[in-house]
């Protein structure tokens, strides 16, 4: 995933490094080989978390419930699924099958 991301069939896997505390969320684009994101949650009890993956969902366009971490709950580095994704910012590009 040199890129910060894959496909997955029609789902996305999402490599960001999370930036929390910060004054807006704000979608970075790619460094290295993940997305960086900035949010303004502090990273105390999930709350960095839970407000990730609520950017993430109105970014891509689906519902929260199609967000899933699946792996860095205690870390900057976050692997994300995102089902079926609507829409796409910068950096992300649809494969030719789609």
């Amino acid at each position: 995933m040199a890129s910060g991301y894959r496909w997955d069939g029609v789902d996305l896997i999402l490599r960001v490094r999370a930036r929390p505390r910060a004054g807006r969320d704000e979608w970075e684009g790619l460094r290295e080989d993940r997305f960086q994101v900035r949010i303004a949650a502090p990273p105390v009890d999930g709350q960095a978390n839970a407000h990730l993956r609520e950017f993430l969902a109105d970014l891509f366009g689906v519902a929260k419930s199609q967000v899933t971490l699946l792996a860095g709950e205690t870390s900057r580095d976050k692997r994300w699924r995102i089902t079926a994704p609507k829409r796409w910012p910068p950096g992300i590009v649809l494969p030719a099958s789609r």
